[in-house]
């Protein structure tokens, strides 16, 4: 028999999978970032780049004024962080109480930060986050009782 998932949890799945799927990339770029560090700087100061492709000169700037040190850092951290997201979208599709745990605890971690971000300066995105982790977290404390083996 096939089971039928609430909506709202299919929605913090995808949700998830979508954090998952952006950390990565962030990652990957971060790591193509630092393995070629010295290449995307010649290439910044190329000929190609004067007057042309502003967007790619400014995406590279921001590369560029990143130590390769930070670039590693923040590689792993972007990486790990996208492993561990993945595992709490797995973990809700299947309704672990385990994952259900480890997403209240992620996303209450997460809300002072993004507060205090929000507090120095609202933007739509940062707005948009902590709605939806908002939203996680009430639905989650709402529900919890029906996730898991008990569901």
């Amino acid at each position: 028999m096939k089971k039928h998932h609430a909506p709202a949890l299919i929605a913090i799945v995808l949700y998830k999978t979508f954090v998952a799927s952006l950390l990565t990339v962030t990652s990957i770029a971060l790591f193509f970032a630092l393995k070629n560090h010295q290449l995307l700087e010649d290439f910044s100061q190329s000929y190609l780049l004067e007057s042309k492709l502003k967007i790619i000169e400014f995406i590279l700037d921001k590369f560029l004024i990143i130590k390769p040190k930070n670039l590693l850092i923040s590689g792993l951290a972007a990486a790990l962080y996208a492993v561990l997201t993945a595992v709490e979208a797995v973990g809700l599709w299947y309704e672990k109480d385990w994952a259900t745990i480890l997403v209240l605890v992620l996303v209450s971690i997460s809300i002072p930060p993004e507060i205090y971000e929000l507090v120095h300066g609202v933007t739509v995105l940062k707005l948009a986050v902590f709605i939806a982790n908002l939203a996680v977290l009430w639905y989650l404390l709402h529900h919890l009782p029906q996730h898991g083996k008990g569901a």
